[in-house]
């Protein structure tokens, strides 16, 4: 059992500011590891209505992610650390062009896990280091631990952080920040350090109703509140099955998340372009093309995203959201690369590629691909698609290319 120093000087957290910003960080406060407490009732009810989708692992995790003392009987304090991830541009300005994919903002460049976690180790070695503790009465070294989480972990950061000051759980449930907007990635370190709690975070949301007006499939069953099966980022990213009819043509060219209810925030207006060059979106997945992403094989996909987020819901997830941006595009010079799509060897990508032809052909174009598919399909899901599609439910898309 480690010992807590209850004396820490109060310079020792402009110091640990500090060399937060040294590496790289744009905000650190602390709160206490009970400042969350009351979101524990919150989380119990979101996951009794069911809202978390096929999430299973948070129904598991709830004790530990309601209560930190849970995951670590140890800590004492917990330091919030937030990085920029500003967009250079407007994220909604290319759900405009249909020919192109949109990419969240977070995810078009270097995966934040990776780029957090080890900054997050240095800062914690620091504050545990021997020059720190005879600096700023840390007691001896060795006494004191820390545990750094990002994200992966049962952590609550978004209250933790509001609790922390960093900013405050907006109508859409995300961290709003006056001085950052909705670009903050958020980390935190675990320590048995006994640190003074900065002041936690006022709701300056107000009337506004922005983010829950502008969301595509009404994920927000009310203010602060969200029902992650009906998000776009949880269906594109989360979701390993088919994705529900009701919901394809409300994901447009969306083929990885979706920062409709971020981008629409007023408080972006404070916001900061990244300082971080491994943040700021590398040219290719700004804005892709459909056509590109729709002819790329397993190796030539984990080319193009290594190191990005998109990787990690691999090829077939990643070609059934592709399909469905074809789908809505209106573009029928698709169809070839979509109809090569129709015998592939996932029943995801051969569902949605019949959904997407469906979007675009015309009826002898889907009779003489249904006389070419049919015939070998043994997938219950996929006939289906089929069924439906030679039934004529899908409407043409609004904007359909003569």
């Amino acid at each position: 059992m480690t010992r807590h120093a209850k004396n820490v000087r109060a310079d020792f957290r402009t110091a640990l500011a500090s060399k937060a910003m040294d590496l790289g960080f744009d905000v650190c406060r602390v709160a206490s590891p009970t400042a969350a407490k009351g979101e524990r009732e919150r989380l119990n009810s979101w996951l009794a209505n069911g809202a978390h989708g096929t999430m299973d692992w948070i129904a598991a995790t709830a004790a530990r992610r309601s209560d930190p003392r849970v995951l670590w009987p140890e800590v004492r304090s917990i330091v919030l650390l937030g990085l920029n991830y500003g967009p250079e541009t407007d994220p909604l300005a290319i759900l405009d062009q249909p020919d192109k994919a949109a990419i969240s903002v977070y995810a078009q460049n270097r995966d934040y896990h990776d780029v957090l976690k080890g900054r997050l180790k240095l800062l914690a070695q620091w504050m545990l280091s021997g020059p720190a503790s005879q600096q700023y009465g840390i007691s001896a070294q060795g006494e004191h631990a820390a545990k750094v989480f990002v994200d992966t972990a049962p952590v609550m950061e978004k209250p933790l952080a509001a609790a922390a000051g960093i900013g405050w759980q907006g109508k859409h449930t995300n961290l709003v920040s006056q001085d950052f907007g909705s670009w903050l990635f958020l980390g935190s370190i675990f320590t048995t350090l006994e640190l003074a709690s900065d002041h936690c975070g006022v709701d300056h949301c107000g009337s506004c109703r922005a983010c829950l007006d502008i969301c595509p499939t009404q994920a927000f069953p009310g203010p602060y509140e969200i029902d992650a099966r009906r998000c776009i980022s949880y269906l594109t990213i989360e979701h390993k099955g088919h994705i529900g009819r009701e919901f394809r043509r409300a994901l447009g060219n969306r083929i990885y998340g979706c920062d409709d209810c971020l981008a629409v925030c007023p408080w972006n207006k404070f916001a900061q372009s990244a300082r971080e060059a491994k943040l700021v979106a590398r040219d290719d997945l700004r804005e892709p093309a459909i056509a590109d992403l729709l002819h790329l094989d397993e190796m030539s996909f984990r080319r193009m995203f290594s190191g990005s987020p998109v990787k990690r819901i691999g090829h077939q997830r990643f070609l059934r959201n592709v399909l469905i941006a074809a789908g809505n595009s209106g573009d029928t010079a698709l169809l070839s690369a979509i109809a090569a799509r129709a015998t592939d060897s996932s029943v995801l990508v051969r569902a949605m590629a019949v959904w997407a032809l469906a979007r675009l052909a015309d009826p002898e174009y889907m009779q003489a691909m249904a006389a070419r598919c049919l015939p070998r399909e043994r997938d219950g899901d996929v006939r289906n698609e089929w069924a439906v599609a030679l039934a004529g439910q899908f409407p043409a898309p609004d904007n359909a290319m003569d």
